[in-house]
């Protein structure tokens, strides 16, 4: 009977460790999700959409979707918010959906599944409510209406809105969160400069979106930060909350020495010798670029030996894209460009800052980068720091200071390419895990699916 029970106990043993390599590989994989937790209502997940599996095979149903978007993005020029409508409206296109874009202009060439209603924008460049209103009613009269309606912010104002159940708004930025970036922006201003009647005016605007937001029927944050303060501040009910972050195509974004190489060789810049810091996107004062030409300015009065050995190279135009050509020969600005020439940027530094002064959305550029493999150096706002750069083995952030950015500009020159090497791939591996098209894609669609039939809102799914 003893040897009975210890034959027993042996068994218990071998399944126990047989078990670990499974749990293993779940931690690794965010595949496993199903398998370690029982089926949930989607609609009242707390957290991003994008730690979830979802198949990436055919979807079980194809939907015809409506777009408003103030408008789509024409070459290299495009903001935040028409590259977020870009990249993931073609994906949803390519995998079989009906998508039709009401905007302000189109692109020259036709694309498969995608459909233009185009429209003349107003004065202040929004689109003419009324006329896409009435597109829109036109084409949802039809055999086959809109099994979704989604608009990348206020494309479509919340009075017309009220009235569409099947309704979903991607919000790139709040003015709750804004008011940090102009708290920021009052701290940094010169005396001659003229203060801005900011407070009292924004918290006013904070009460009007409490009050109409509730008017959409659904709500994608593009941060956890924006998905925790539409919950408690804006007082959304959770179950019409959803967290997914923004992602970029990684097929155009990612590791390849030899594109980095190509540009460095078209700059003149030595391939292992200068440490390269990289910044893109709009050259303004928002984006923190008077912050950083100033900490750069003291840094290279004090130090000579850090303005020979670093280069910083710039993509994008502004105002400020003039003004770094006054910091020295080492100061590369290369204008916008686009995609294809931004994944050779990308390559060619070693490290991406981004000093914005702007806490709303999630900024793509530092995706880009991070998909590239490179590490990032960021302001400590909210949506970043609670999203991207969530630990010092990601990045390095600073306080929107001259001080602060001066001392973490010093500690990056100071840790040096292997160490910012080691960063880039950390950052890579979560990256891949969060910050991709596909991912971002997989995430709108099943909650599209979600929205159009009720059985699509549990998780895991049958029908997959």
């Amino acid at each position: 009977m003893l040897k009975f029970h210890n034959f027993c106990f042996i068994i218990a043993i071998l399944a126990a460790f047989s078990f670990i390599p499974i749990l293993y590989k779940c931690q690794l994989s965010s595949n496993c999700y199903s398998f370690q937790k029982p089926e949930i209502d989607l609609l009242t997940f707390p957290s991003s959409w994008n730690l979830l599996y979802f198949p990436s095979h055919h979807p079980p149903q194809t939907l015809k979707i409506a777009l408003f978007v103030k408008k789509w993005p024409q070459s290299s020029h495009a903001g935040g918010l028409e590259r977020h409508a870009l990249t993931l409206h073609l994906a949803l296109a390519k995998r079989g959906h009906q998508v039709h874009i009401f905007t302000t202009s189109s692109p020259n060439t036709s694309i498969p599944n995608l459909v233009f209603h185009l429209s003349e924008p107003t004065v202040g460049g929004y689109l003419n409510q009324t006329v896409v209103w009435s597109q829109f009613r036109t084409q949802n009269s039809t055999a086959t209406p809109f099994d979704i309606v989604h608009t990348e912010s206020v494309g479509l104002m919340h009075a017309q809105a009220k009235d569409v159940t099947n309704l979903a708004v991607t919000w790139h930025g709040i003015a709750y969160e804004s008011i940090h970036s102009d708290i920021i922006q009052e701290l940094l201003r010169a005396p001659e400069e003229q203060q801005a009647a900011m407070v009292t005016k924004k918290v006013m605007r904070v009460v009007e979106e409490v009050r109409f937001f509730p008017r959409y029927s659904h709500h994608v944050a593009t941060s956890d930060h924006a998905g925790d303060i539409l919950k408690r501040i804006y007082m959304i009910p959770e179950e019409r909350v959803h967290i997914i972050l923004n992602g970029v195509d990684e097929a155009i974004f990612r590791p390849e020495l030899s594109l980095g190489n190509e540009l460095k060789h078209e700059l003149g810049i030595p391939q292992n010798g200068s440490l390269i810091l990289g910044m893109s996107g709009r050259l303004v004062k928002d984006k923190g670029h008077p912050l950083i030409f100033q900490a750069l300015k003291e840094i290279f009065m004090e130090n000579n030996r850090f303005q020979q050995s670093v280069v910083l190279v710039i993509a994008g135009d502004g105002p400020w894209g003039a003004r770094y050509k006054d910091l020295g020969a080492n100061i590369l600005v290369l204008g916008p460009l686009g995609r294809a020439d931004l994944a050779k940027f990308y390559n060619a530094i070693d490290i991406f800052v981004h000093p914005t002064l702007r806490g709303q959305g999630l900024d793509q550029t530092p995706l880009e980068a991070i998909l590239s493999g490179k590490p990032v150096m960021t302001t400590r706002v909210a949506s970043l720091t609670g999203s991207v750069i969530v630990g010092p083995e990601l990045g390095y952030t600073f306080s929107p200071t001259v001080e602060s950015l001066k001392k973490t500009l010093y500690r990056v020159w100071k840790d040096g390419k292997v160490v910012l090497e080691k960063k880039g791939k950390a950052a890579r591996q979560r990256g891949l895990k969060l910050f991709t098209a596909t991912k971002m894609t997989a995430a709108y669609e099943r909650l599209f699916l979600c929205m159009s039939k009720e059985a699509y809102c549990k998780y895991p799914n049958p029908f997959y």
